[in-house]
């Protein structure tokens, strides 16, 4: 069985006096039996997040980080920085650091090979342009991005990521993917882990949808086989929406 995973994505919002007060609206109220609660913040509020959650279930991930251990990359922060704050999770491969910031499938890869090694749990953006779903090529992109993203990577780290599926054009448009849709494109990915790993590793890993998802929404979503979560934006902003977004993953 596997556990739901509801992932807030801050993206560039909140300042750490934000981040302390919406942690201490959520506290006992974001923990939910049977679902796992992670706020994804920046890097300035992390310390102060990963403090605030001592005691609770709420788990603290990061938004990016630097494939190398070290060295002259002026703004970049690495793996073994984020495991020595006690972050457990962190975003790797967004759709905004693929358009903004020249992350590739070769970056990501490398990304989620260096979040393992200093145990930080990867969760891995997957998805679709608009012009590339109206030319039917939902498909095809997901599978280049989820085969280049776990090119090397061994069964049991596999099975621990989290896969993202967010299709571009619904990310902080307020437009989604039907929750049929968004399920037929995650069970192919489903499918595409199995082809990489078997059965086992493909029924364990867990993958979100990402894109417009809101309180109202969510449990359609979660209704749904083979959706496992979702990656939630400005959605996850409000200390209430967070925790009616938690509730309805149950």
């Amino acid at each position: 069985m596997r556990k739901p995973i509801i992932a807030g994505n801050w993206k560039m919002f909140k300042t750490v006096k934000e981040a302390l007060a919406f942690a201490e609206e959520v506290k006992g109220k974001a923990e939910v039996d049977g679902v796992e609660s992670v706020i994804c913040a920046p890097f300035t509020n992390l310390p102060a997040l990963v403090e605030a959650f001592k005691g609770t279930t709420i788990k603290v991930g990061a938004q990016n980080l630097h494939w190398a251990d070290n060295g002259a990359y002026t703004g970049e922060i690495s793996g073994e920085m984020l495991k020595e704050l006690g972050v457990d999770y962190v975003i790797i491969g967004h759709s905004e650091r693929r358009e903004y910031f020249a992350e590739t499938d070769e970056t990501v890869n490398k990304k989620i090979k260096a979040a393992f090694k200093y145990g930080v749990t990867p969760i891995v953006c997957v998805g679709e342009k608009l012009e590339e779903r109206e030319a039917g090529r939902t498909k095809d992109v997901c599978k280049t991005q989820t085969e280049a993203a776990f090119a090397g990577l061994d069964k049991e780290l596999a099975a621990q990521t989290v896969i993202a599926y967010e299709p571009i054009w619904a990310i902080g448009t307020g437009k989604s993917s039907t929750s049929e849709d968004a399920n037929e494109v995650i069970a192919y990915i489903r499918e595409l882990i199995k082809g990489l790993y078997g059965t086992e590793t493909a029924e364990a890993i867990r993958i979100q949808y990402g894109g417009s998802v809101k309180p109202a929404n969510v449990k359609e979503y979660m209704g749904m086989s083979d959706i496992d979560g979702a990656l939630v934006g400005g959605a996850s902003l409000e200390p209430a929406s967070y925790i009616q977004l938690v509730e309805g993953a149950r």
